[in-house]
């Protein structure tokens, strides 16, 4: 029996097992057993697919020649349109609105404001009240101290603003909307002042190079000894704000009345040749309205903020 079950079963041998082999340095074909994972080749339905030939083409996919043409267009279509509606702003804007006029009333610098600031302050010992022109064209307001500018007087309504807070603030009687309803009247008061002389010259028929912009600097001057009085009131009480300001109030006075008897009078008149008619009193009388109106103003938009 025992012989019968080794003849069935025979004794197994054990195959020794086989060394590693050795990689060769310099293989014929690369191994691809690998790529498929699990030991499959590629081809054959199993294992990673193959990469598609658009990521390996070095032609872009259909859609990109339909994409860069629709997008170009797109692009040159929308810059168009911007160029022509900065156009139609830009012509819009210079009819109502001269940017490149208010360049000049801007040209200023310190030395020019130093002086405009002393002669508006001291205006009785000043002579020459030319405006000096160069190739038909007014210079440059830095170059020529009785230029109009909007330099000064939009720097001193700033400087009003702030100051009325300040002067209100001292009393207990500050508020956002109070500061508000400060600078909307007065901001109201000079546009209606700029409308009243316009109408007044329409109605007179002055022929005059006096611009909007022109009237606007100078009905703004009357801020700076506006700022003044009311500095001098807040440092010395209401005694200090009345001598301070009636100073101020007749320096604007002869100011006025010197720059605008240029613009308004004739050229006669101009050069010290009293002309009498009644157009030129009608130009005097003008003259004098606009220079008396500037004290009022400057009490008016004041006399309310100290207390």
């Amino acid at each position: 029996m025992e012989l019968d079950g080794a003849a069935r079963h025979p004794p197994k041998r054990r195959v020794p097992a086989a060394a590693p082999r050795m990689a060769d340095p310099h293989p014929l074909f690369d191994d691809t057993s690998a790529a498929g994972g699990g030991g499959t080749h590629p081809g054959r339905g199993y294992g990673v697919p193959p990469a598609s030939a658009s990521s390996s083409s070095p032609y872009p996919p259909p859609a990109s020649f339909l994409g860069e043409p629709v997008s170009s267009l797109a692009v040159a279509y929308g810059t168009s349109l911007a160029n022509q509606g900065r156009d139609i702003v830009d012509r819009n804007l210079d009819r109502f609105i001269p940017v490149g006029r208010l360049k000049y009333y801007f040209a200023v610098d310190t030395v020019y404001v130093g002086r405009k600031l002393g002669l508006l302050i001291f205006p009785f010992v000043h002579q020459d009240w030319q405006v000096r022109y160069q190739q038909d064209a007014p210079v440059a307001p830095r170059f020529d101290v009785n230029a109009p500018d909007l330099y000064i007087p939009a720097m001193a309504f700033i400087t009003y603003i702030l100051v009325a807070g300040l002067a209100l603030g001292t009393q207990n009687r500050f508020s956002p909307d109070s500061l508000g309803l400060q600078a909307s009247s007065a901001l109201a008061w000079l546009i209606v002042e700029v409308l009243a002389v316009l109408l007044s010259l329409y109605l007179v028929t002055v022929n005059t190079d006096l611009t909007t912009i022109d009237l606007l600097a100078f009905a703004g001057y009357k801020y700076v000894g506006m700022i003044i009085g009311l500095i001098s009131g807040l440092l010395f009480g209401r005694t200090g704000y009345y001598v301070v300001l009636s100073w101020c109030c007749l320096s604007i006075f002869v100011f006025m009345i010197r720059t605008l008897r240029l613009k308004l009078l004739s050229e006669a008149a101009a050069e010290g040749v009293l002309v009498r008619g009644a157009k030129n009193q009608l130009r005097m009388y003008l003259t004098m309205a606009i220079a008396a109106a500037q004290p009022l103003f400057m009490y008016w938009l004041t006399y309310h903020l100290l207390r």
